[in-house]
């Protein structure tokens, strides 16, 4: 045979088949190690393990170990707050604020006057854990960030609702708490700060972004007063608050460039009081982000606890009442791949050529010969027994090659697509490290995950490519306090991946989809072996589960259908209800469909937008309707006539009774705001027998025996802010 087509075929085998990012077996890298006085940071392994800067020096170095590995040559330039670190890294405990000149917090109290009886609450994930939203109510005063501004209404009774105070806000305000008279606000703003790289000569201002804490003590609803005003480099990410705790998360990509790194700070109104400490994770990364976790007690505002840690980016936050839970994706070191060719060819390919190859290969492995020359001598034995088969044998070998290699490709994927997850204890403010574990497969959303007791379940979705194949199914995993895997229930739903989940209990209800929504009853009371009790198929998906009662669930998504060429083609949005009370067989009772292709509803997406009272029969959902065909329009191309608003529904065991619809329209809807419309309504609330609807110019009220209108109030409103922000 000839040489050149020999090696050509060689090639095909033991470079082309074998080509691709395969992972190396997990490997330990040793502590950090010094070398005189100086820090030298070993390249960034896959350990997980938590360490801890002792300054921001150190953090530099580790991160030109990080930008050597990943090739990343320019720094990291996506940080924010450009603060000198220094002196202060380190302090981490609470640190007294400056004193407050404008009073202390008071203690809670209910409203007065005039308070509802009964009154919905937003919706949140964990019983006892309040998450932050832009609308709270506690039945008596309404509470909206509108724009730029706090909005304060005295909303109950309906009739005689009117606005109490509109608080200007410098900055753009996000979220809020309410808990008793003190009012937490969290917003962005951007800031320019100055700082010092080593051996420059002089401050050097750069632009960032800085997460705001703003509280205030409203005992006066009509005159809202700041007590307290704390900021904290990175974005807003999430919040949550557990009795008169609030915690909440900050991101800022690191910043490192010229040899200079910028640390988180915290600040007090201008005051810089604290620098936290900053952990990390041993795992390596393309871009660095500090997650600055920060609490303070809403009613003692005189001090703040924060720590930093820096990771990847993070996928999904879960938070119970006694920990945190912040997940990301692993990563492995670029030097743990360049050795999978080697190793790939002595545990795949080896053990298919014949015996005598064997030995002779295994016998030039042993020996002191450097790696060129021992490939040189392997080639040439690989060369001679090619060339010594029969056309037969060689095509034999080159498929069982082939399906080897694929075999090894799906085992090392398996086990290079995991999720970690990092356990963080909170308790009374305190913020203290716990434990870490791993998941194969990745998490859709905060809900899935989930805490009972002392163990910590979540539902992933694993999917990978190898050379032939795209490969994807799910999967539940049941871990104990130390985030140790106790139990598992791998491969569900071939070729398909999660839209949503939902714990409840003992049990775990799944939605998988690809051409049809399979419904998953799966049971959890043997954290051991969590087992499949039934499936229901139907078509469309949900995208949310909601439990109606513990045998009923509400599911809302997207109806589905054949297209004429066999695919599914997405049409409506869909309210269905499930009876789960015989979990071998789950039943549909009723669905309700609203809208042509297109239509959507922010309910899909957050759940703070989806209100349910089962004591009321009373379900409403914001929709943004598609009702007619396109049309082409001169100005914005073609568009398709649209109703945005919100469908209130009459839920029982029967099903959907629709009551009504609301509509926030009037002459300001335009064409172009076909998305995301200042009209839209985006929540809704009740007190006793009124649903108040808000959306971003006004708040209505309307009667729920009959969804008649009582009231309206405008909420301050500009079009150009709304334009220049996107603020929807």
């Amino acid at each position: 045979m000839n040489k050149k087509v020999v090696i050509l075929i060689l090639a095909m085998i033991s470079i082309a088949i074998f080509s691709g990012c395969i992972q190396a077996d997990m490997k330990t890298i040793d502590e950090e190690k010094s070398v005189g006085n100086t820090t030298v940071f070993p390249v960034p392994g896959s350990t997980q393990e938590l360490k801890k800067f002792s300054s921001a020096y150190e953090l530099r170095e580790y991160l030109k170990a990080s930008a050597q590995n990943t090739g990343a040559s320019g720094g990291f330039w996506m940080g924010r707050d450009f603060a000198i670190a220094g002196s202060e890294m380190g302090r981490v405990t609470a640190v007294p604020a400056a004193s407050v000149s404008k009073g202390e917090a008071v203690s809670i109290q209910a409203p007065s006057g005039g308070t509802a009886a009964d009154y919905s609450k937003t919706n949140i994930q964990v019983e006892g854990v309040d998450e932050a939203d832009f609308v709270k109510n506690d039945g008596k005063y309404i509470y909206v960030i509108a724009q730029n501004r706090l909005v304060i209404l005295d909303a109950f009774p309906a009739s005689d609702a009117k606005i109490l105070s509109s608080t200007l806000i410098e900055g753009r305000p996000k979220d809020i708490f309410v808990n008793g008279d003190r009012l937490m606000i969290f917003m962005e703003d951007t800031d320019t700060v100055y700082g010092i790289a080593e051996y420059d000569y002089m401050p050097r201002p750069r632009n960032t972004m800085k997460t705001v804490a703003l509280i205030y003590d409203i005992s006066n609803r009509k005159n809202p007063e700041e007590v307290a005003n704390y900021s904290i480099s990175g974005n807003y990410f999430q919040s949550r608050m557990i009795g008169d705790n609030v915690y909440f998360i900050a991101k800022d990509s690191v910043y490192y460039y010229n040899d200079f790194v910028d640390m988180p700070v915290i600040r007090k109104g201008s005051a810089r009081i604290m620098a936290p400490d900053v952990y990390y994770f041993d795992n390596p990364e393309q871009n660095y982000v500090f997650h600055t976790i920060a609490s303070i007690n809403i009613k003692k505002t005189d001090s703040i606890n924060a720590k930093t840690f820096m990771m990847g980016y993070s996928d999904n936050l879960y938070v119970s009442q006694n920990n945190i839970y912040i997940t990301y994706r692993k990563n492995m070191p670029v030097l743990y791949y360049e050795s999978q060719r080697e190793e790939r060819f002595y545990e795949v390919v080896l053990p298919l050529l014949p015996q005598d190859a064997r030995n002779k290969i295994n016998e030039i492995k042993n020996s002191n010969l450097d790696q060129h020359e021992k490939w040189d001598k392997i080639s040439s034995i690989l060369e001679d027994t090619f060339n010594r088969m029969t056309e037969k044998e060689k095509q034999q070998y080159q498929e069982d090659v082939r399906k080897a290699v694929e075999e090894y490709e799906i085992k090392l994927a398996q086990e290079r697509e995991k999720t970690v997850i990092q356990k963080i204890g909170i308790e009374n403010g305190a913020i203290e490290y716990k434990t870490k574990g791993e998941v194969p497969g990745s998490l859709l959303n905060q809900f899935s995950m989930d805490e009972s007791g002392d163990y910590f379940r979540v539902a992933t979705t694993s999917q990978f490519w190898t050379q032939n194949s795209n490969i994807q199914y799910n999967n539940v995993y049941v871990l104990d306090s130390d985030l140790k895997i106790a139990g598992k229930l791998e491969k569900i739903a071939q070729d398909e991946r999660i839209y949503s989940t939902r714990f409840i209990g003992n049990r775990l209800y799944m939605v998988t989809f690809k051409r049809i929504d399979p419904l998953f009853v799966i049971d959890l009371t043997d954290p051991n072996k969590p087992q499949v009790l039934g499936q229901l198929k139907i078509p469309g998906f949900s995208d949310y589960l909601h439990p109606y009662d513990e045998n009923h669930i509400i599911g809302v998504g997207k109806e589905t259908a054949e297209n004429e060429w066999g695919g599914v083609s997405i049409k409506g949005v869909k309210v269905s209800l499930f009876d789960v009370s015989d979990v071998n067989n789950p039943k549909q009772i009723d669905t309700y469909e609203i809208g042509k292709a297109g239509t959507d509803s922010e309910a899909l997406r957050d759940h703070k937008a989806f209100l349910f009272d089962k004591k009321k029969n009373l379900l409403v959902i914001p929709v943004r309707e598609v009702t007619g065909k396109e049309q082409y329009d001169s100005r914005y191309g073609y568009m398709q006539k649209v109703w945005q608003g919100a469908y209130v529904f009459d839920i029982t065991l029967n099903g959907f009774k629709l009551k009504g619809k609301i509509s926030h329209f009037d002459d300001f809807e335009e064409q172009y705001y076909y998305w995301g419309s200042p009209g839209a309504v985006r929540r809704s609330l009740f007190m006793d027998d009124v649903l108040y609807t808000i959306s971003a110019r006004k708040v209505m009220m309307s009667d729920l025996k009959d969804i008649s209108g009582i009231n309206s109030i405008d909420l301050p409103f500009s079009r150009d802010l709304y334009n220049e922000y996107g603020w929807n």
